[in-house]
């Protein structure tokens, strides 16, 4: 898989204002902070076939490097080999200190909403394991399950149903 840091991406942006530059990450997180020439669409969204290889690199931008990763596989997947992943995501272009433009709102990001999510359902099944039942201690042993597969696959089933909720979709005025 190809990479460019945000370093030698600003560079080819300054020179190629109309590059082909993806951001993934859900609309929410999009309108807290992202690159000025970017577009948005959301990984769940991301149609390869909306990007032919013949059209030249995709570049492609998240929070971290992860999402744009798994879009980028999903291009090769369809037969395109020109996704080109953002070093770092958005996070490393804002360390690296360059331009982004910034919404009013502050959101939290997808990260964070799964560890809270799945931090809520070990407690619960714990805290119901005491008082109900033994068996739902179920629940917890459930949600570790899926969190060392999240680790072991890069795959994280929670964090794709918490992109689709209602509070990470932006509503277009």
């Amino acid at each position: 898989m190809k990479t460019i840091t945000p370093q030698e991406l600003s560079r080819l942006l300054a020179a190629q204002p109309s590059l082909n530059l993806i951001d993934v990450r859900t609309p929410v997180e999009f309108a807290e902070v992202h690159v000025a020439q970017v577009k948005s669409e959301p990984l769940d969204a991301f149609t390869p076939a909306a990007h032919p290889g013949s059209a030249g690199p995709v570049y492609l931008l998240c929070r971290s490097g992860a999402r744009a990763t798994k879009a980028a596989e999903k291009l090769a997947a369809a037969g395109n080999d020109q996704g080109v992943v953002v070093e770092g995501g958005t996070l490393a272009w804002i360390e690296a200190g360059l331009p982004v433009e910034r919404g009013t709102v502050k959101v939290m990001s997808l990260e964070r909403q799964v560890r809270i999510a799945a931090g809520s359902l070990v407690l619960t099944g714990v805290v119901l394991a005491q008082l109900i039942h033994p068996a739902f201690i179920g629940l917890s042993a459930f949600v570790g399950a899926g969190l060392i597969f999240a680790g072991i696959t890069d795959f994280c089933g929670m964090g794709l149903l918490l992109a689709r909720a209602p509070w990470n979709k932006r509503v277009r005025a």
